[in-house]
């Protein structure tokens, strides 16, 4: 999953935090105000936040019909009873809700909102996963580990092997870096988390905030001190989250990175029950959605999704959808088989695009991946997916999946996001976007962007995870109301929207070096809902009927 560490970690670390409990009294450094919830959908020129001009949009389909959409996200799961989502939820009526039966004889049972690939028996869930060079790793060690050249027949594994060795010992020096600073983070904020609900006289499943610290007054230096900390932590990240959220965040951080230097490699087998090397079509999973894992897939739906204008939550991008959730991404790396076999069940199951917010650094069975993006090709599905928070060139360093088939083909059914900003600056481009001249397409809001979470919450995270279902959002609404375009003019019109910023200077993500903002993406722009209708508009429908 592309999920980053929690930005505020390592500046509490370097500074308030040790500030705050080495010295009373300290002044906090100003901080940027709070975005506003709905940036990502403003206007530049109306609103000053660099948007995608999403009420400009409204006003130009104003008075014109729509018709529903199905979109499919593959993600960690979904709340199927937020309020924002639960009516648009997309439902198979070919199936009998909970008689255990498959009704329409598609292999799963009880599909009445979707599919969880990583299910089991009694209602379990692979969640805690490693990544990818890390199961690679203890796969192939035994065999390769001590020699330093291909066995003759062997040159292609062993050529793997050498990837999966490198990027293993570069996954495994980060966290075993990171598990250090985040033990001293968990057991700071858990023992400062104590001492501000102790002095708010608050019971053990009561959460504080900002506001609530701003009515803490004390002379206790211990008090004052932890309250110098969590008023760091809630400015740095904005004015929502709540102390339980911050340390719900950091805990699954931290199990993540623990799960990378002591993997439970046995995990899929033990509740799966089935072979990830083995693509032999034979169903596995279960059909619960809503788990305590489903925070960034019910994030990702609300953003395309979410009901507008209902005075709950936050508004959607698009207004006439069906979120179908497929769930294959658990905290940790997702599989391939899971990837493709979650692609064929959306592209089955009616979607006509699909939001992908994951990624990894290995694909040891790309070529089933590929086939799911052929089979979607070929009808007609638009792939819309995350570029990835490593702030690397991935023209130079692929993610996975990718719109590059194993014989160098490429596909125009799939669009690669990365993560902007909100201001058209120096910071326009993500400091942790990654980005590619021949394999990044466009860039959406992905800084501190807003949207549902789990349990009638909300949720305000940086990732081109959040980009781009903004972009899938986007799609959807064109196909809303030009139901006739196919996937490649859906795309067209969406690269088309994106006006090159020639001449804009950022600071290139990863180094403290200055590029034109047009070198990081194949359009050099951001997406922009409005112009994206105005030119869908003037299309000719191509969709295969």
């Amino acid at each position: 999953m592309y999920k980053i560490r929690p930005y505020f970690l390592s500046s509490i670390l370097c500074g308030a935090l040790f500030i705050s409990l080495n010295a009373s009294g300290q002044q906090l450094s100003k901080t940027v105000p709070d975005l506003p919830k709905n940036w990502h959908q403003m206007d530049l020129k109306t609103d000053g936040f660099y948007g995608i001009s999403l009420s400009q949009a409204y006003l130009f389909l104003k008075g014109k019909k729509n018709k529903t959409v199905i979109v499919t996200t593959i993600d960690s799961g979904i709340d199927t009873t937020q309020n924002d989502l639960k009516s648009i939820l997309w439902v198979n009526t070919k199936e009998i809700p909970g008689n255990g039966i498959d009704d329409d004889h598609d292999g799963f049972v009880d599909d009445v909102h979707g599919w969880d690939f990583l299910g089991g028996k009694g209602g379990k869930v692979d969640n805690a996963e490693t990544t990818e060079e890390v199961r690679q790793y203890f796969k192939l060690k035994d065999k390769y580990q001590s020699i330093t050249t291909a066995p003759p027949g062997q040159e292609k594994e062993f050529a793997f092997w050498q990837s999966v060795k490198t990027n293993y010992d570069s996954t495994m020096t980060k966290a075993q870096t990171e598990i250090k600073e985040l033990t001293t983070e968990v057991n700071v904020l858990s023992a400062t988390n104590y001492y501000i609900k102790r002095e708010l006289k608050l019971q053990s499943d009561q959460t504080f905030n900002l506001a609530d610290l701003a009515k803490l007054h004390t002379t206790n230096d211990t008090v004052t001190q932890s309250k110098t900390v969590w008023e760091s932590v809630f400015s740095q990240i904005g004015g929502d989250t709540n102390n339980a959220k911050v340390l719900k965040d950091i805990t699954e951080y931290y199990a993540k990175q623990n799960n990378t230097v002591n993997p439970d490699l046995d995990a899929r087998a033990k509740i799966v029950g089935d072979d990830p090397d083995v693509r032999d079509g034979k169903p596995y999973g279960n059909n619960i959605l809503k788990t305590s894992e489903g925070s960034h897939g019910t994030g990702v739906a609300g953003l395309i999704g979410a009901i507008r204008n209902n005075g709950y939550g936050i508004d959607g991008v698009a207004d006439n959808v069906r979120i179908m959730s497929v769930k294959a991404v658990p905290n940790g790396d997702e599989y391939d088989k899971d990837v493709a076999n979650a692609i064929h069940y959306a592209v089955d199951h009616g979607a006509k695009i699909v939001n992908m917010s994951f990624g990894k650094k290995i694909s040891p069975h790309k070529d089933w991946v590929d086939e799911a993006f052929k089979y979607a090709a070929a009808h007609d599905v638009l792939l819309v997916m995350a570029a990835g928070n490593d702030n690397q060139d991935v023209d130079l360093k692929p993610q996975f999946p990718n719109d590059t088939y194993l014989d160098g083909t490429t596909t125009d059914n799939v669009i690669s996001v990365g993560a902007s900003g909100p201001k058209p600056d120096s910071t326009l481009a993500a400091s942790f976007t990654n980005y590619g001249k021949n394999h990044v397409d466009i860039f959406a809001p992905g800084v501190k962007v807003t949207s549902i979470d789990l349990d009638a919450e909300f949720n305000t995270a940086d990732g081109t995870s959040f980009a781009s279902p903004i972009v899938a959002g986007v799609a959807a609404l064109i196909l809303e109301y030009y139901p006739s375009l196919s996937a490649s003019q859906l795309k067209q019109a969406i690269l088309e929207s994106a006006t090159p910023l020639t001449g804009t200077m950022v600071i290139k993500p990863g180094t403290k070096q200055k590029v034109d903002f047009t070198t990081l993406s194949k359009t050099g722009g951001i997406v922009n809902a409005y112009k994206a209708l105005e030119i869908a508009s003037k299309m000719k429908g191509e969709r295969k009927k």
